[in-house]
């Protein structure tokens, strides 16, 4: 299952982001925004990638500014 990730501009924002997917019960985590991808605040909000077209929802529904969604492939080896 490979995971997305949420863009934000403000550490303030992806605080903010992460307590409302975890109000609207959603498995998020704020980890470090990967090189790959560019990031205003350097950490962005990790959620199951199944989800996201419903946390695109619950975000812009709240009013959250975001930078990008993306997901995150899981590494073949």
């Amino acid at each position: 299952m490979s995971n997305g990730i949420v863009l934000l501009k403000t550490r303030a924002l992806v605080t903010q982001t992460e307590r409302i997917l975890s109000k609207e019960g959603y498995n998020v985590t704020i980890v470090p925004t990967p090189r790959q991808f560019s990031g205003d605040c350097g950490i962005a909000v990790r959620f199951p990638w199944s989800f996201h077209d419903t946390v695109k929802a619950v975000l812009e529904n709240n009013g959250i500014e975001f930078q990008g969604i993306q997901e995150l492939k899981p590494v073949v080896t």
